[in-house]
């Protein structure tokens, strides 16, 4: 691949293997997501199903000496992931976000107020319709005026791909194509 750091939105929470369990005689499930032994896999863990991680990070071990870190302490939020690394003694930072339908990752990166020096990439599946990165859409929302207060805080600007493709497929003909995944640098 020519990839070294993949960012997934909603990945897939699936049964890895049955473990014992000490509990009780019945053997429990060991759930998570994809791994890969060339991969260093970052996501959020969580007991309960319904709080399971909308999102992780996959970094290639070829970067393993840049000591790369998941940094809830940071940031505690399953639908924000953030991980630092460090190179020539300065910390730098990725940032991955699920933004769901009530959009409470923004809000809470808003509310919270965050500052992070050198933020290199925020991505994520944003859920926010609107003309500034969409041109077949036509309305502006209020919802992403909060998204570039918080994206200017991190010093980031929405990068726009060359060639403009649409990001989000509908399972249905009734809803049209949109472009909701964004990445700022």
């Amino acid at each position: 691949m020519d990839f070294d750091i993949i960012f997934i939105q909603e990945p897939s929470w699936t049964t890895i293997c049955t473990i014992p369990c000490s509990r009780n005689c019945e053997e429990e499930s060991l759930v998570g997501t994809a791994n890969h032994p060339n991969w260093l896999t970052f996501p959020r863990s969580s007991e309960l199903k319904s709080d399971y991680p909308r999102v992780v990070i996959y970094i290639n071990i070829r970067l393993s000496s840049l000591q790369f870190s998941l940094c809830k302490d940071v940031i505690n939020h399953k639908d924000i992931l953030l991980v630092s690394f460090f190179n020539k003694n300065n910390t730098f930072w990725l940032m991955n976000i699920y933004s769901n339908l009530s959009h409470t990752a923004l809000k809470y990166l808003k509310d919270t107020e965050i500052y992070i020096q050198n933020l290199l990439i925020m991505t994520g599946d944003f859920n926010i319709h609107d003309s500034l990165w969409d041109p077949l859409f036509p309305h502006h929302s209020s919802i992403s005026d909060n998204l570039l207060i918080i994206v200017d805080l991190f010093n980031l600007e929405l990068s726009m791909p060359t060639n403009q493709v649409l990001t989000r497929y509908p399972d249905n003909e009734h809803d049209s194509n949109l472009v909701i995944d964004l990445m700022f640098l």
